[in-house]
């Protein structure tokens, strides 16, 4: 006999409630979205009346989490960006001369004078006063050296050591090359994020391509270019000695320096020596503020070992000027006037408001520890994104109806039962992308359209069950259940084979190919769920109220 115990009807009907109330918010997505939006400016501080009428547009006891829109349906922008690793080398080159300088001084009786020379960037060249000192003064430099920090660079060394003449030659070894290349896209591909998710957009797509390329989407941003102001700025912060001031833009830095204009006057020029103190990297925190003055400001914090490094740099240069450096513009050079311990200070400059916030969301996001050079940018219109969903409904909507006029034509009233649980099945549907906060893209909505003409194949193979049993003369009550019990093995392996394909789409598959197994798998689950289960109750709860003698099918 047919038997479906109470505890489980209102699971069954309990699970398909809150289906349906996951997906309702996508129903009223302009709304729901606006509400979200000020729901998360209020909870950050912003708590004007205009937020509170936005998140007044939703009621708070809903649910209001949506099915995020991809690049190709909400539009935004797309960039190819190239990490140049090279710029790397040459920053390391410069780092290592201070330390290399310390280390041979205390060899001067035997390795005579110590000056840099011209250099390739991915070089350090030191000549000596004694070429007889040359032995001592490789030994003394290849006790520099540190072991590679990975696994393919074990038993390596970062840097090698040669001479030629009288001069010695630094340069990184291959495997710590390989070792920075790696760790620069990844630290790249992070900051990039960071800077991102700082901005608020929803549903970026940020991840590594090749060798040293990062593809980045972000829908719902206006442009390319404004995509590239966000992630393109460097944001290189540095603390630099100075040699001198000069007005004259061709004037030789000499080796070790480098002339670097000053963003406040123009016309005016620093010499600054290029080994930094301290660096940007070393910042653990970076806010807008507001100087002595009333004007914005940057305030800033060091981590423990820059704290130590810049207050023992005050302590000893009282009276001497240093340059604060970003992205190689002088943006003020205070004197030193006492010993600054604290590892706390504060960059002032002609900034307006929105300047000193934007510099400080790129400072706590991080520096740039190469230069990005796009190869590639791409902005797609909110129009075309629109175009999109429109023509995504209207490819549903053709199979929807097609789907359910076939149903009702070949099964009339248990037809309609399937259709109700098609129905249920597309929203329970968004109801999981919603719940798990999925992005739904074009090819997403195709493994949709795919599903609605999947969700009923359990439904034929049970209703034809039940006409064969019919045949042999069963009555409805013990065709029905017969007709559901065996041919629910057949269900379980068709719909399990599709659901490993839908599987091993999503762990091999990158983009739009994942987008499609997301909606393929979910349809999957909920398909065979509204067949075995929600179909099933349907049909013994209208066999209960009427019992019929017989039924057509």
């Amino acid at each position: 006999m047919l038997q479906f115990d109470a505890w489980k009807r209102v699971l069954i009907w309990a699970t398909v409630a809150a289906g349906l109330m996951l997906a309702l918010p996508n129903g009223f997505y302009t709304r729901v979205e606006q509400h979200n939006d000020a729901v998360a400016a209020i909870e950050l501080g912003a708590d004007t009346p205009e937020n509170q009428a936005l998140a007044a547009q939703w009621p708070s006891w809903m649910p209001s989490a949506l099915v995020n829109l991809g690049l190709d349906l909400r539009g935004g922008a797309h960039l190819l960006a190239e990490v140049q690793v090279a710029d790397v080398y040459a920053s390391r080159m410069q780092s290592a001369w201070p330390e290399i300088r310390d280390a041979l001084r205390p060899e001067r009786a035997t390795v005579g004078t110590i000056r840099l020379q011209p250099s390739p960037p991915d070089e350090l060249r030191i000549r000596i006063g004694e070429i007889d000192g040359m032995p001592r003064a490789l030994q003394v430099v290849r006790a520099l050296a540190r072991p590679v920090q990975t696994l393919t660079g074990v038993g390596a060394n970062d840097i090698d050591v040669t001479s030629d003449g009288d001069v010695i030659i630094v340069t990184l070894s291959e495997a710590e090359r390989l070792a920075s290349d790696q760790r620069t896209v990844q630290q790249s591909l992070e900051i990039v994020r960071r800077r991102i998710d700082e901005v608020g957009t929803r549903e970026p797509t940020i991840q590594r391509q090749g060798a040293q390329r990062i593809l980045i989407q972000v829908p719902g941003i206006g442009s390319a270019a404004e995509l590239k102001e966000i992630i393109g700025t460097t944001a290189q912060l540095t603390f630099n000695p100075v040699v001198s001031r000069t007005s004259d833009a061709t004037q030789a830095p000499g080796v070790g320096n480098r002339l670097v204009p000053s963003l406040d006057e123009p016309g005016l020029f620093y010499v600054i020596e290029s080994a930094p103190v301290v660096t940007g990297e070393d910042l653990v925190d970076a806010q807008p503020s507001f100087d002595q003055n009333g004007s914005p400001a940057v305030s800033f914090r060091f981590n423990t070992s820059a704290a130590r490094s810049f207050g023992d740099y005050t302590a000893e240069n009282i009276g001497s000027p240093f340059a604060i450096v970003l992205d190689d513009e002088v943006v003020s050079a205070p004197v030193i006037q006492s010993h600054i311990p604290g590892g706390s200070g504060i960059i002032t400059g002609r900034f307006s408001v929105e300047e000193s916030t934007n510099l400080a969301v790129l400072l706590r996001a991080g520096a740039l520890p190469a230069e990005l050079v796009f190869l590639e940018e791409r902005t797609i219109g909110p129009e075309l994104g629109q175009d999109s969903i429109d023509a995504g409904k209207i490819a549903t909507m053709v199979a929807f109806a097609a789907v359910l006029v076939f149903m009702f034509l070949s099964y009339g009233l248990f037809g309609i039962f399937a259709n109700i649980a098609l129905i249920v099945n597309v929203a329970m549907i968004f109801g999981l992308l919603s719940l798990v906060g999925a992005t739904l893209t074009l090819p997403g909505i195709a493994g949709i359209v795919l599903t609605v003409g999947m969700a009923v194949d359990a439904n034929v193979l049970v209703f034809e069950r039940i006409r064969e049993e019919l045949k042999s003369a069963r009555g409805p009550a013990r065709a029905i259940e017969l007709g559901y019990e065996k041919a629910l093995s057949a269900i379980i392996d068709a719909n399990i084979t599709t659901f490993i394909t839908a599987v091993i789409l999503f762990a091999m598959g990158s983009g739009p190919v994942r987008g499609f197994a997301i909606t393929l798998g979910l349809g999957i689950i909920t398909s065979v769920f509204t067949a075995i289960y929600v179909t099933r109750l349907m049909v013994v709860m209208w066999f209960e109220r009427r019992r019929p003698k017989t039924i057509e099918v």
